[in-house]
């Protein structure tokens, strides 16, 4: 297991990761980072935990919007009913039911890993 040493805020955190993994954590470090820098610029600073908990709700409403974006560019459209066909069985025609495109949901589940390592960081560092 690796062990990355990451600066946030000023603080510095050693956190174990996967070998190989470095790289990506520092990556998701540097966002956190942006977030904390983001919430500092609009008067933001009240303590360290304060300023992680900011930025994880920032990333989570961040997760909440790519989720729901991918939701609905994934699902296909449905077909359009004939009329003529709900007319005389005088029912509306069938929709297919919708399906998300197999990349969306591996993007999904990318994403709660990254949500569940960001719960992890903060789980270690008593946040």
């Amino acid at each position: 297991m690796a062990q990355v040493t990451l600066r946030i805020s000023g603080y510095v955190y050693t956190v174990g990761c996967e070998d190989g993994q470095e790289g990506h954590l520092q990556a998701m470090a540097d966002e956190v980072e942006q977030r904390i820098t983001q919430i500092k610029a609009l008067g933001g600073q009240s303590g360290e935990a304060r300023l992680l908990l900011l930025a994880a709700l920032l990333m989570a409403d961040e997760l909440h919007d790519l989720k729901t974006e991918l939701a609905q560019a994934g699902a296909p459209a449905a077909p359009a009913p004939d009329p003529a066909l709900a007319a005389q069985n005088n029912t509306a025609a069938p929709q297919a039911p919708a399906t998300a495109h197999p990349a969306s949901a591996a993007l999904a589940a990318g994403l709660d890993q990254l949500i569940a390592r960001l719960r992890s960081v903060l789980a270690e560092t008593g946040g």
